[in-house]
């Protein structure tokens, strides 16, 4: 929902900077909260023992407030709300490059196509050392500095110092920053002959325009045009596995393409504001055509708004876990200088009535943020039957009358138990020390040109390659290092089987995109997997 400059704050503002400049005077009577407030902050200001940061003391205040509601209201620096702002724009001013950082130093993953980088010779494993001629390798600068010391508005320059493999001297290259775009959808195939399948990452300003150009890539071309998704594709399998959600404009156009004119897709409602529909506008291209919608315990708003709608209408079949259950509705408030409150104004409700948001006690954000802990302890992503409902909550789908429950998030129609043995304690303790991330960096910058050269397109590449025994042996190697070890021959077995799968997926990505990735870690996803058994 777009953001609104409400008159209130300028009036607020205006007061408080009245007020702040007059003598503080003790109100006997009992003065409105408004007052309170800017009573305190003048007084704290103007008497206070010591020096007080007066931006940050209104910060702390606003904070102090938001704390004390619901789960979602937040405060945001101004440097918050561009770091937040950005996945979801579609779009920032930089270089065009992918990146991660090896002992130090910046290396190259992949240039954006037709970007600046790309355009003045940047190649994949290029190390940049230095920006502006200020040393950014071996000083241990913190990643969001590199990127800010790379980013910069579109046209300006900068110059980058860069070593390249098999060239001794230091190159050179004056790159025009541009407007790079941010993608979110990851990867999209045809999985199976007549199975298409797209992994929407978040819900952002591009994603329906993404979601279009994917349907149109995995449709067959005959005389140079593209065949209709519904014309032969019998299935679409739409992947929101982890997707924290986005724009909710973003999510009632997806569900406009599945359901017909007129379809409910979410209502919000709120105390201070009215119910508000969401239907369907026109009879979408992909009516007739069978869906099926993976989500997880991670998947929240704008996904359980699509797989809610989608479910409530017998539309698709969602498979997975319960949902995160994130069904508040935030509003954007900017503040003069560009930090921003979000205040929950109302919640989400599915067509049949649902309430998507999970309970929550004000004031208690721990206890909100350990939810998922909880329900692992309790057995609930493991075991279907350790999910209760409340019979008061029970509502009913709207064309097969199913039964659905509120009460949080939304429950799959095909559960997919979590698997809390498929990795190792010695595959996660590796992982989280990123010697798997590291050994990848490393094999990929030393091979990248071999590989290509050996395998002709990805198909060849999926079919023979092999990552080399040496490499596990390496990262077991720097694992011992830091006392990661084996408990036994069992574990250690399954460990290099499931983190040689990891590393050839991250060379594909590498090689190719993200959605070679997904490509092969797909054959393993248990809920994946459900979907392709889904009749």
């Amino acid at each position: 929902m777009k953001a609104k400059t409400f008159s209130i704050i300028t009036i607020a503002l205006a007061l408080f900077c009245t007020t702040a400049s007059a003598q503080i005077r003790i109100n006997n009577g009992k003065g409105s909260p408004l007052q309170k407030i800017m009573i305190a902050e003048s007084a704290i200001n103007s008497l206070y023992v010591d020096t007080v940061n007066e931006e940050k003391l209104a910060e702390d205040a606003i904070r102090g407030m938001l704390e004390k509601l619901d789960p979602h209201s937040s405060y945001s620096t101004p440097d918050e709300v561009r770091e937040l702002n950005e996945p979801l724009q579609g779009n920032f001013d930089g270089i065009g490059v992918q990146f991660n950082m090896v002992e130090d130093t910046l290396m190259v993953i992949q240039t954006i196509n037709d970007g600046p980088s790309e355009k003045v010779g940047i190649l994949a494993g290029d190390r940049i050392i230095s920006v502006n001629d200020t040393a950014i390798a071996g000083v241990k600068m913190e990643r969001n500095k590199i990127m800010k010391k790379l980013r910069g508005p579109k046209g300006t320059m900068v110059k980058v110092g860069v070593l390249r493999r098999g060239i001794d001297e230091t190159l050179y290259f004056n790159i025009k920053r541009d407007k790079i775009p941010v993608k979110t959808i990851d990867a999209y195939y045809m999985i199976r002959p007549g199975v298409g399948y797209i992994r929407i990452g978040s819900f952002g300003a591009t994603t329906y325009k993404e979601f279009l150009e994917a349907l149109m890539d995995m449709s067959e071309t005959k005389d140079g045009k593209h065949k209709l998704l519904k014309d032969q594709f019998k299935t679409l399998i739409i992947d929101l596995q982890d997707n924290g959600g986005g724009y909710l404009n973003t999510a009632v156009q997806l569900a406009n393409q599945f359901l017909e004119k007129g379809d409910l897709i979410v209502y919000t409602e709120g105390r201070a504001q009215k119910r508000q529909d969401y239907a369907a506008d026109s009879n979408g291209e992909l009516t007739k055509t069978k869906v099926i919608v993976l989500v997880n315990e991670y998947s929240a708003s704008a996904s359980e708004i699509l797989s809610g709608a989608l479910q409530d209408h017998d539309r698709g079949t969602i498979v997975g876990r319960r949902t995160f259950g994130k069904g508040l509705v935030q509003r954007p408030l900017p503040l003069p200088d560009e930090s921003m409150i979000r205040l929950t104004v109302a919640h989400y409700y599915t067509p049949s009535g649902r309430c998507i948001q999970k309970p929550y006690t004000k004031g208690d954000k721990k206890a909100y943020e350990k939810d998922i802990e909880i329900r692992l302890k309790n057995g609930e992503l493991t075991n279907a039957d350790s999910i209760h409902f409340n019979d008061s909550l029970k509502c009913y789908t709207l064309k097969k009358h199913r039964v659905v429950y509120g009460g949080g998030g939304i429950m799959p129609d095909v559960f997919v138990p979590l698997d809390t043995m498929k990795y190792t304690k010695l595959h996660r303790s590796l992982a989280a020390k990123s010697l798997v991330v590291n050994a990848n960096l490393k094999f990929i910058d030393k091979e990248r040109k071999n590989i290509v050269a050996e395998y002709k397109d990805f198909d060849d590449f999926n079919a023979r390659f092999e990552i080399p025994d040496a490499v596990i042996e390496d990262i077991y190697k720097e694992g011992e290092k830091q006392k990661i070890t084996a408990k036994d021959d069992e574990e250690k077995a399954k460990t290099t089987e499931a983190v040689k799968l990891q590393l050839k997926a991250l060379v594909a990505r590498d090689i190719w995109t993200m959605t070679e990735y997904f490509r092969i870690m797909n054959e393993t996803n248990d809920i994946v997997q459900a979907a392709l058994k889904v009749k």
